[in-house]
């Protein structure tokens, strides 16, 4: 077909004939576009020239050809605006592009232009125009004009103007969807009388979402997919947990009975049913297909990066060359029309979408749209014409449909999954509906939207409109339609009458019973020293003329001695880490902001050839055919990363993931990933992750937002033997730590503060010894006063960066009856290892708790009644440190240095020596 002008020109006799006698005259005067238009016109008068020479077509033919092609593009381009997407009727805003006048033709333009003349076999450019109205204009909105590929809108323009997925649905399928929507809607009224008060987000306005879920998930199994993976909030989740993940009826109303079923057998306090996960088998035709649904807290779209995690670790192909097969898994993402626009997560999980490090082969979205979001309206809540918009930005085609036409709503999933088969790219369904209630059942939405309001309590349900229409083309009659809904009803009143004849679990109202947490048994971390030699020289070894910058150079051969010298330092440690998990078995991955080197420059896991730029990552080398060693420097992201991370920790039990921060004060942009997923997961839904979380700590003049990863936030939150928290105070400690995290058999998350300073500090090396032999020490007494305790008057408690700068200060002062305690964990709290080292002093007289933090902030606000129980009643408790500040740390380097000075000097001064026998009487609560 020709190539036109661009839709948008408008045509005039005068800019034609302009243009064409250009051309006539010399052709390469004007645009390729208007050569091909030219040719075509000629072509078309008879006249066959291409060279100019001739008047050929007259221009007034040339006019109602350039016009009927413009319009012909308009309609694809802008025919979205003239379909009837509101079923509340709202008429569509429609377009003056769409209209002959435009374009500065008419209808008898249109219909003397041959349609060969615009690149179609038969008929007419007005018969061509009607045909392109029914597909732009008709059932479905198109917007795919912004992707920048070709192919891609080519083969989309193809499936909407010939509807390849969107033919008309057989009269079996037609009952079939009447069924389920009589399912679904039959559910939701019988859930409004007999739980009236009780919110469960119905999904009523939205019911076309079932079928269309049921169709994604049939068309992903004929597609050879293994599973389908679903994100989605609150709104219609009820309805999805029974009629799509298989939650029986029965357990669903026990769940509003307050009898948590087997969704939530796995938690201790529980969540609301409508957060909860479910993870299930459907068989379609020959084939299965595992279905799981990611729990989410009420944050909306958090759950979104998640989902999309779990789908990666999914993805991957077990014992086979290739890494991972994206058609093995399809991930469903389901939003709200005020959240897709809204949420900052949204865009962050689309930009990860095409990365190689994050790429899952295309989500489909589904935004559920209620047209108003609580009590807010569309033209507060958007500054785009469509919920859908941002996705434009990262090149996504875009279907709007009315939810009210159920065949248009499978039409378009049908289209969507194709779509996404075809490109491994993501696509977006907005389906447009209403909300029946308030934003839950309690509230009263006419308050803020009283005409809505109106439309919706006169407007009949989806089930009653497509039941009208099936009675309207006499495929069923009323009294079948009546019949299918009366025999659900009657389905649903004895499932709910035997589920209320049931006894009850006797639980008395009472929360759930936390069992005390066992200790777990400890997996041996330490390495032989062959093995880890020899993983210290694959590391060393680079493909034959691979060439490093040679600062680096040097920087990574010196750890060819320093294992054999007692200097291995923070990232020599984590590397033969990583390196001897890969070797016994394990996947490692690891991403953030700069992972690949170290925000530091202390990893360089990933290394540059400087003549070709090429890169070779040693520990992938040393991970061999049977584990993988993933690294990725991620975008500059948290909640979406860390979200991805977490997700795929829950998808890969056996895997080491560990997300690490650019510096740990942007660890709090991924609160909501923090507080509700990560700490609380177990305890809401039963889920398992094992995520570590890299965050650099401490205190070094670089400012408020360069010095602190919030610890006080992650002990608050810690409960319920819930996660892990640590301060590593040395390579080796580290090198333990992280072994541990990946033997352990029940993992929880581990979130480590880690070092700068101490990176590359000769006094916090390690010796191989230290990795060949011992474990993680929660709690390092002072080797350095070992023999002379008993003249110990003071015990100073620290965490790493802390130590280092107190035993620094010690070695130049008279501080002998001063002893220097590194606590490495802190949750779960080393009460009795303290305790014991404590009694090893007999002449403490008090204990002090340094850190460089404010008092409100850092580790003292948790620690202070843990020490109580530690050191007995007889023993004074004294804090040292920055006093109760708003901001975490001083923004000059003076003063930053002075209070350094400060801390040091007052935790290393014990109070004046004490009246002769008046020692301490050792006393424990």
């Amino acid at each position: 077909m020709p190539s036109f002008p661009p839709a948008t020109t408008v045509f005039n006799d005068a800019y034609i004939a302009e243009a064409h006698e250009r051309y006539r005259r010399d052709p390469s005067s004007v645009d390729e576009s208007w050569r091909q238009f030219f040719r075509a016109a000629e072509s078309l008068a008879g006249n066959g020239g291409d060279s100019g020479g001739g008047r050929g077509a007259d221009d007034g033919l040339l006019r109602s050809i350039a016009g009927a092609a413009a319009l012909v593009e308009a309609i694809r381009h802008y025919g979205h605006l003239a379909v009837q997407l509101d079923p509340l009727g709202t008429p569509p805003p429609g377009g003056v592009e769409l209209t002959p006048e435009f374009h500065g033709i008419t209808d008898d333009d249109l219909a003397r232009v041959p349609a060969s003349a615009l690149g179609f076999e038969s008929g007419t450019a007005a018969d061509v125009v009607q045909r392109l109205r029914g597909a732009y204009c008709g059932a479905i909105a198109f917007e795919f004009s912004h992707l920048g590929a070709e192919p891609e809108r080519t083969w989309l323009k193809d499936a909407a103007e010939q509807g390849t997925f969107t033919q008309p649905l057989s009269s079996d399928e037609k009952i079939a969807v009447l069924r389920r929507l009589t399912e679904v809607d039959g559910l939701e009224r019988f859930l409004g009388r007999q739980y009236q008060g009780y919110k469960r987000f119905s999904i009523e306005g939205t019911d076309a979402m079932v079928p269309m879920l049921d169709e994604s998930i049939a068309r992903a199994a004929m597609g050879g997919a293994r599973r389908v993976v679903i994100g989605m909030a609150h709104r219609g989740r009820i309805n999805v947990l029974v009629h799509v993940m298989g939650m029986s009826y029965d357990e669903m109303f026990g769940e509003f009975e307050g009898r948590p079923g087997e969704t939530s057998v796995d938690a201790t306090t529980g969540d609301v049913k409508y957060h909860l996960g479910c993870e299930v088998e459907r068989v379609v035709g020959d084939r299965t297909v595992t279905l799981e649904l990611a729990p989410n807290p009420s944050h909306l779209e958090v759950v979104n990066p998640v989902m999309s995690g779990m789908t990666r670790a999914y993805q991957r192909v077990a014992g086979s060359s290739v890494d991972r097969d994206e058609r093995l898994v399809l991930p469903l993402c389901i939003h709200g029309d005020a959240a897709f626009p809204g949420e900052g997560v949204v865009p962050e999980t689309f930009n990860l979408s095409r990365l190689r490090g994050y790429r899952v082969g295309g989500t489909i979205h589904l935004i559920v749209n209620n047209q108003v979001g609580f009590t807010t309206d569309p033209s507060d809540a958007r500054s785009t014409r469509y919920a859908s918009d941002p996705a434009k930005g990262f090149e996504v085609p875009v279907l709007h449909v009315n939810a009210d036409d159920a065949e248009a709503c499978i039409g378009v999933m049908r289209l969507a999954a194709a779509y996404r088969d075809r490109f491994a790219k993501d696509v977006v369904i907005d389906l447009v509906g209403y909300r029946r209630w308030g934003h839950n059942e309690t509230d009263e939405p006419a308050f803020t939207q009283p005409k809505l309001y109106d439309l919706v309590r006169a407007h009949p349900s989806p089930r009653q409109v497509w039941a009208a229409r099936l009675v309207r083309e006499r495929v069923l009659g009323e009294a079948d339609v009546k019949t299918i809904d009366d025999e659900f009803a009657q389905k649903l009143a004895a499932v709910h009458t035997a589920m209320k004849a049931a006894a009850a679990p006797a639980t008395n109202g009472a929360p759930a019973r936390v069992a005390e947490p066992s200790a777990p048994v400890e997996p041996v971390t330490s390495v032989p020293a062959e093995t880890l030699q020899s993983i210290n020289t694959r590391l060393l070894e680079y493909p034959a003329g691979f060439t490093l910058h040679k600062q680096l150079a040097r920087t990574l051969e010196r750890r060819r001695e320093a294992i054999g010298t007692g200097k291995i330092d923070w990232g020599h440690a984590e590397a033969l880490a990583f390196g001897a998990l890969l070797a016994g078995g394990m996947n490692v991955r690891l991403s953030g902001q700069d992972a690949e080197r170290g925000t530091f420059a202390h990893r360089n896991a990933v290394v540059h050839d400087v003549n070709t730029g090429g890169t070779f990552v040693p520990l992938s080398a040393v991970a061999g055919a049977t584990t993988r060693f993933e690294i990725f420097n991620s975008p500059l992201s948290e909640t979406a990363v860390m979200g991805f991370e977490y997700g795929f920790s829950t998808a890969a039990p056996n895997d080491v993931v560990l997300w690490e921060a650019q510096y740990g004060d942007f660890v709090n942009v991924a609160q909501p990933v923090i507080d509700q997923f990560i700490s609380a997961d177990r305890a809401k839904w039963g889920q398992r992750s094992g995520l570590v979380l890299l965050l650099p700590h401490g205190y070094e003049g670089g400012g408020p937002e360069h010095s602190s990863a919030r610890l006080e936030r992650f002990l608050q939150l810690c409960a319920e033997d819930n996660m892990i928290v640590a301060y590593p105070s040395t390579p080796a400690q580290y090198f333990h730590v992280l072994r541990r995290q990946g033997l352990r058999g029940d993992r929880k998350p581990l979130i480590l503060m880690q070092p700068k300073s101490l990176l590359r500090l000769p006094a916090a090396a390690s010796r191989l010894e230290e990795l060949t032999g011992g474990s993680f020490q929660s709690v390092i007494d002072d080797v350095a006063v070992a023999s002379r305790r008993p003249g110990v008057r003071r015990l100073v408690l620290s965490t790493a960066k802390m130590y280092y700068d107190l035993t620094a200060a010690r070695s130049q002062s008279d501080s002998g009856d001063v002893a220097l305690v590194r606590v490495d964990e802190l949750y779960p709290w080393p009460g009795a290892a303290l305790a014991a080292i404590v009694d090893a002093y007999p002449d403490l007289e008090d204990v002090v708790w340094a850190q460089e933090e404010p008092k409100n902030m850092g580790a003292w606000t948790y620690v202070a009644p843990q020490l109580r129980v530690a050191t007995g009643n007889m023993l004074t408790i004294r804090y040292v440190g920055r006093p109760e500040r708003a901001s975490p740390a001083e923004g000059y380097k003076d003063m930053h240095d002075a209070e350094q000075k400060r801390i040091v000097g007052e935790a290393l001064t014990p109070p004046p020596v004490p009246q002769a026998g008046a020692k301490r009487k050792a006393a424990r609560v």
